[in-house]
């Protein structure tokens, strides 16, 4: 499996993605592990695919260009909304992050706890309503969110560090977000950037989509 991780890793190149600790991090990790039983064959193909409840695991793409947005720092506290398969968060931590990933599926977050705990024990997991963020945890160096919101949750702003980022795709509809980046400048502003269109699944809770 090592060699298609090196493949992978070649084709996001390709495609845009120039981090290298980004790159690394998506060649370390061991995506079979993440991977539902019934498309073992696509494991290192660019593509997402779905993991039950009406969740996926997110294109290596789209992972590692979220994941290259949030500008990383060995060390730094994170915080992703929507573990899914754990993929994303193992992601986080290989480049050295310290990963507090909440899930509002548990049986997601079991299967989720499963893997991580056997290559990696430094993330946190949480079972609980993403769109309030964690604020007992808070606050954080970056937020990364994995599924498509309505709008920009409030809470999320409020539990970042002056200088803290937040990656979230945002649309009006289900069908299509535009990937943000809002980086928090002072205690009372932030600045918001734009970085295309992608396709999530919705993101549910109390500042989400409803059910």
């Amino acid at each position: 499996m090592r060699g298609q991780r090196t493949k992978l890793v070649v084709e996001l190149r390709k495609k845009g993605i120039s981090s290298e600790k980004v790159l690394e991090a998506i060649g370390k990790v061991p995506r079979q592990l993440f991977f539902p039983k019934d498309f073992e064959q696509f494991v290192y193909r660019d593509a997402a695919f779905p993991i039950g409840h009406g969740q996926t695991i997110s294109q290596p793409y789209t992972v590692a260009f979220q994941t290259e947005l949030l500008h990383i720092q060995k060390g730094d506290k994170i915080l992703e909304i929507g573990t899914g398969s754990g993929y994303q968060a193992a992601v986080l931590s290989a480049m050295g992050a310290n990963v507090y990933s909440v899930e509002v599926v548990k049986s997601l977050l079991v299967e989720a706890t499963k893997v991580l705990k056997n290559i990696d024990s430094n993330i946190k997991l949480f079972h609980g309503d993403g769109t309030l963020g964690l604020s007992s945890e808070a606050p954080f160096d970056a937020i990364l969110v994995t599924a498509g919101a309505p709008d920009v949750p409030e809470t999320y702003m409020q539990q970042l560090k002056i200088g803290g980022r937040l990656v979230i795709p945002v649309g009006q509809n289900r069908e299509s977000q535009q990937m943000l980046r809002v980086t928090r400048t002072s205690q009372t502003e932030f600045r918001t950037e734009v970085f295309g269109n992608f396709k999530f699944v919705p993101l549910l809770g109390a500042k989400g989509w409803k059910t």
